[in-house]
């Protein structure tokens, strides 16, 4: 190839920014304290959470993906990082961070180096940022490529990084993005020459990131499945339920995908669902017929505002003026029913159930489908029966009596770390099945002293199993 080709000089400008952030990161690291990495990480906080930047971004996310609405952005903006900020506030992530005088083992914490973090255009704003506070916590430089849609979204996000980093004297350079509008070929070019890849949204992506070589943390694919039994508090569940499902008008790989809601209580629950704006419609050919256009999502109902879908899905004179979103009833699951899967849209779908193993089956069903590992939940009143769902369902989360979207990614009542971006473990292809949090984004060298040895003898081993089997 010649420099006159443009995918040579697309692969050469990557080659050249994840040049820079290596020196940038070489001089951090070397002039680096816990301060100083706690700081940067501080920079990068503020420069989104300040109201005037955070309701900017906002603005721009919805204004250039066409997805979710401002309001819910800010919101997300603000909470999804001052959580991420409780939770590293006390992270001990420079120098030495234990020193075991039993097992004469010293650890030090050890940037990874240079993370690429390819990033949703459904959070253009708040996945860069918590990617970008995690790797300076933790001493590293990184290079972001945004969706093509997210591009102006990160530019800005990252102009008022620099202007907090201006303020602290901290290289630019150690945060960057993919140049110019984005393409698979300069993304898989940073997949390769980085030396930690970060990647949350598409899995065509998530597959090019392990098996490129580079050592990678990747999301799985989301369709939450959430369980009403007949012990649920039915008021409480339907309101965390409609607060979840609107949210950021269902962008999230959180939001409620589908329910399964146990015979006993079902027309109870659809009334209760009613009060919150959740309008039933029984014959789900209206919708199949509408959401999808050529076997694709329509664009016109994707993450838009209740008023925009319902016109998009020809129901305008069907349901209640009032409605904010679809709950519509079916039964098929798989890939010959669309309605089963992800649906990153403010349409809900019903399962009914003759009581809680019955549910239990088709929760299980729905994540073997799609949504494997990801996470399930359930409202009830009984501590017995999140157990079972753990134990039962190839899922990495269950949550319980919450409202799915705010907690599964953490949330202030709750003990998970907050993030945008939850690993599925084996169940959906992915190495991790955490919250994606500061710890993945660090290593550890460690000094090895000797100590008084501890040999134990066969009999300490064996002198039970010995004693029920024989020798």
């Amino acid at each position: 190839m010649t420099t006159a080709d443009p995918i040579a000089a697309d692969i050469a400008d990557v080659e050249t920014i994840v040049a820079r952030a290596r020196v940038a990161q070489a001089a951090f690291e070397s002039g680096g304290s816990q301060e100083k990495y706690d700081r940067a990480a501080q920079a990068v906080a503020w420069a989104i959470m300040e109201p005037a930047r955070n309701k900017h971004l906002a603005e721009l996310a919805v204004e250039t993906t066409g997805l979710g609405n401002v309001a819910d952005k800010i919101t997300k903006n603000h909470r999804k990082t001052l959580g991420l900020m409780r939770d590293i506030a006390d992270a001990a992530t420079f120098g030495i961070i234990s020193d075991d005088p039993v097992t004469g083992i010293t650890e030090i914490a050890r940037p990874i180096g240079v993370i690429g973090a390819v990033v949703p255009s459904t959070n253009p704003g708040a996945t860069p940022a918590n990617n970008i506070i995690n790797a300076l916590k933790c001493g590293n430089a990184i290079i972001v490529s945004p969706s093509p849609k997210g591009v102006p979204t990160c530019e800005a996000l990252l102009g008022y990084i620099y202007a907090e980093f201006d303020k602290l004297g901290l290289d630019h350079d150690l945060v960057q993005m993919v140049p110019g509008r984005g393409s698979k070929e300069k993304t898989q070019r940073l997949l390769e020459v980085s030396d930690l890849i970060v990647v949350t949204g598409s899995q065509n992506n998530v597959k090019r990131a392990y098996t490129s070589g580079t050592p990678a943390l990747a999301v799985g694919a989301g369709n939450v499945c959430v369980i009403i039994d007949e012990t649920a508090d039915l008021e409480a569940a339907a309101q965390k339920i409609a607060a979840s499902k609107t949210f950021d008008n269902a962008t999230s790989c959180s939001s409620e995908n589908s329910i399964v809601v146990v015979d006993e209580i079902y027309d109870a629950f659809v009334a209760e669902m009613a009060k919150t704006g959740g309008a039933l419609i029984t014959d789900d050919s209206k919708i199949t017929s509408t959401l999808w256009v050529k076997g694709h999502l329509n664009p016109r109902a994707i993450a838009r505002d209740a008023s925009e879908m319902i016109e998009a899905l020809g129901l305008t004179d069907e349901v209640p003026a009032d409605t904010q979103y679809i709950a519509v009833e079916t039964k098929g699951i798989g890939p010959e029913f669309p309605l089963s899967g992800e649906k990153l849209s403010r349409v809900l779908t019903v399962y009914r159930a003759r009581d809680f193993d019955a549910a239990v089956g088709i929760t299980r069903k729905i994540q073997l489908h799609q949504g494997a590992g990801h996470s399930v939940g359930i409202h009830t009143a009984d501590d017995t029966r999140p157990l079972t769902l753990a134990t039962s369902i190839p899922t990495s989360r269950v949550i319980v009596n919450q409202a799915h979207t705010f907690a599964t990614g953490g949330a202030f009542n709750n003990g998970m770390p907050f993030s945008l971006s939850m690993g599925c473990g084996s169940w959906g292809g992915n190495s991790i099945d955490d919250n994606l949090h500061w710890k993945h984004f660090i290593q550890s060298t460690k000094i090895v002293r000797e100590i008084p040895p501890r040999e134990p003898s066969l009999e300490d081993i064996f002198g039970d199993y010995w004693g029920q089997v024989g020798k």
